[in-house]
């Protein structure tokens, strides 16, 4: 692999041959960033994952009122735990990103919140970087869950010498874990363990210190709640974020 000196545009152009993994927010087309917008216009290939398991790709839903007349690719990737299907696929979107590039195209692969959070993109850059120059490959930060979250609670994540961590609640006892070493807990994907985890922050007395929403920032479909049981029975959806307030630290 050979390495260039990357080359900066001061209004964000998108470059010829050049990939961009553009973090587009949680849902709403106004939370994306201005470069964001720019490099989604001026692209000539525009990449939308969606899952397998659906017919439509929310990263498209969010940037629709930016498209133009941009080649529009939807890579259709495995929702599974199985890390061979997963490089596989996402190889196989690298090969055609590395031969676009070598054409002289500029490609956006738009990616839900930001790029190097429980990103696909996370996938595809290391798929992309034995394939393409160092200096073509760019990744422009987005809005998070994590941030998003926590602008609608209105409660700071953290404050003074506090801790905060963040993780999937797909295992709860390293959650529980995870309560006994931070003062605030940030849990993404942990829709179908809102059950689970209502008990679990009831044994521990934070029942009530807990903030859950679901499809943030998505018009029609968000959900706020601190009341997990209640949330259990409605069966929340895959994209719920949950942060727990376990205590404050303080200056020592």
């Amino acid at each position: 692999m050979t390495t260039e000196k990357p080359q900066t545009n001061v209004m964000g152009k998108a470059i010829a041959g050049h990939f961009y993994a553009v973090g587009v927010g949680p849902g709403a087309p106004d939370l994306l960033t201005l470069r964001a917008v720019n490099l989604i216009q001026s692209a000539d290939i525009i990449i939308t994952p969606r899952s397998a398991h659906t017919e439509v790709s929310l990263a498209r839903q969010i940037i629709e009122p930016y498209l133009q007349n941009q080649e529009i690719i939807e890579p259709a990737y495995p929702m599974e735990r199985n890390l061979d299907k997963t490089l596989q696929a996402w190889g196989q979107v690298a090969e055609m990103i590395a031969e676009r590039s070598q054409n002289g195209q500029s490609i956006v692969q738009a990616t839900l919140g930001d790029p190097l959070f429980y990103s696909t993109s996370c996938y595809l850059l290391e798929q992309l970087r034995p394939r393409l120059p160092e200096g073509r490959i760019h990744i422009v930060p987005g809005i998070s869950a994590m941030q998003t979250v926590a602008a609608l609670s209105g409660e700071g994540l953290t404050l003074q010498e506090d801790r905060l961590m963040l993780m999937t609640a797909h295992d709860l006892n390293e959650v529980e874990k995870a309560l006994t070493c931070c003062e605030t807990l940030v849990l993404y994907k942990c829709g179908k363990k809102i059950g689970d985890l209502a008990t679990l922050l009831e044994r521990h007395g934070l029942a009530n210190q807990a903030f859950l929403v679901c499809y943030a920032e998505q018009e029609g479909k968000q959900f706020i709640t601190q009341d997990l049981r209640a949330a259990a029975d409605g069966k929340p959806g895959y994209l719920a974020t949950a942060i727990i307030h376990v205590g404050r630290r303080g200056w020592k």
